[in-house]
């Protein structure tokens, strides 16, 4: 009797346990299927006016650069600039001490006074000694002699002429001038420093508005890009802008004005040339930019936010929500980005929904709830 009572306990715990398991399992069931779909953010692909760009890198170039070097040797007297600072053309550099410069000249001057008398003296004895020909009272040779006399005296002062030229171009030399407007670099030589023809650069001077960019394009996309032109299908005007090292884009933008005839052996590229304006300086020379070429002319591509935009090994995706409210992952192929915008070249259609917010909640296939993207 007391193992038929065991038994019977027994079954009796056994099926109350199964029944409040199977209760607890009845009760959660709905609990699990009312869950609530995952919200997520979703923007429509739409088309946007793009004009087609191509970046380079490339370095900035001053429009003039030269080194500035004594034409005449002396002690500089004085140095009559700022350094670092602009310049116009004409203004007054450096100044070489002039005095024996100007001693040399007067010398000259008092030659040439000289030689001025020696020839009007010349000219009168010439001119008797041809009356006293015609009067027949001297013979010949004494006006050939005259002649030959006044012509030496001319001949001496063409050439004291020359030498006065010379010698007031020396003199000028002296006063270092800017060729042309732009900004000197530093001085090499201080004021009592011995300066002449062999002392090298004295300072340099450098133009920068204008200022060129400088950059090299690989010959196969030049070859391209011309061949797009011809079929009509790329136009053939382009502006160029400029990113500086901090990431600044300069508001000028510039236009080509240089086209190199020869591809470089080692590079096999193109050397370009584009020109900007530059009026407050703060585009240096020797600067390291990064130039964007962009066509004048924009085309209609469809687009998408860049976060909507995810990536596996089959290349890139998108999830896209039906009408139906159900999350489906399209494989698209992409273009660029700018303005946090990605081109879709292939795999997905104006105005359909792709998520950007909450796609690491969703998997292909399941129900979302899906709200528009707030604009700005």
């Amino acid at each position: 009797m007391a193992s038929a009572m065991t038994f019977l306990t027994t079954q009796t715990l056994r099926a109350a346990l199964l029944g409040t398991a199977l209760a607890f399992l009845a009760g959660t069931a709905p609990a699990q299927q009312q869950q609530p779909a995952p919200a997520v953010v979703v923007a429509p692909a739409t088309m946007t006016e793009r004009a087609g760009t191509a970046n380079f890198t490339g370095r900035l170039v001053a429009a003039q650069r030269v080194d500035i070097r004594a034409r005449s040797t002396g002690f500089i007297e004085s140095v009559d600039f700022t350094e670092g600072g602009r310049v116009k053309q004409g203004d007054l550099l450096y100044q070489i001490e002039p005095d024996s410069y100007q001693a040399a000249l007067q010398q000259i001057e008092g030659q040439i006074a000289s030689a001025e008398a020696e020839r009007d003296l010349a000219q009168l004895e010439r001119d008797r000694q041809a009356e006293l020909v015609r009067r027949q009272a001297t013979p010949q040779r004494n006006l050939d002699q005259a002649e030959a006399s006044l012509s030496q005296a001319k001949g001496q002062l063409v050439t004291l002429e020359a030498q006065r030229r010379q010698a007031a171009l020396d003199l000028s030399y002296t006063k270092i001038t800017a060729p042309f407007d732009g900004i000197v670099g530093l001085t090499q030589y201080d004021v009592g420093a011995l300066v002449g023809t062999s002392s090298g650069a004295l300072v340099t001077l450098t133009l920068t508005d204008p200022i060129f960019a400088e950059f090299a394009v690989p010959n196969r996309v030049l070859q391209d890009y011309r061949a797009a032109v011809d079929r009509g299908e790329a136009p053939r005007d382009a502006t160029v802008s400029l990113t500086l090292a901090n990431g600044a884009t300069p508001d000028e933008t510039g236009t080509v004005n240089y086209l190199s005839s020869t591809v470089s052996e080692g590079t096999d590229t193109v050397l370009v040339r584009a020109q900007f304006a530059n009026p407050e300086g703060r585009m240096r020379d020797g600067e390291f930019v990064l130039v964007t070429l962009m066509a004048t002319e924009a085309d209609q591509i469809l687009t998408v936010p860049a976060q909507a935009i995810s990536r596996s090994l089959a290349g890139a995706f998108v999830l896209v929500v039906g009408d139906d409210g159900t999350a489906e992952q399209r494989q698209v192929d992409v273009g660029g980005t700018r303005n946090g915008l990605t081109e879709i070249r292939s795999g997905l259609s104006e105005g359909e929904n792709v998520i950007t917010e909450g796609l690491n909640k969703v998997r292909p296939g399941a129900k979302v709830d899906a709200a528009p993207a707030q604009e700005g």
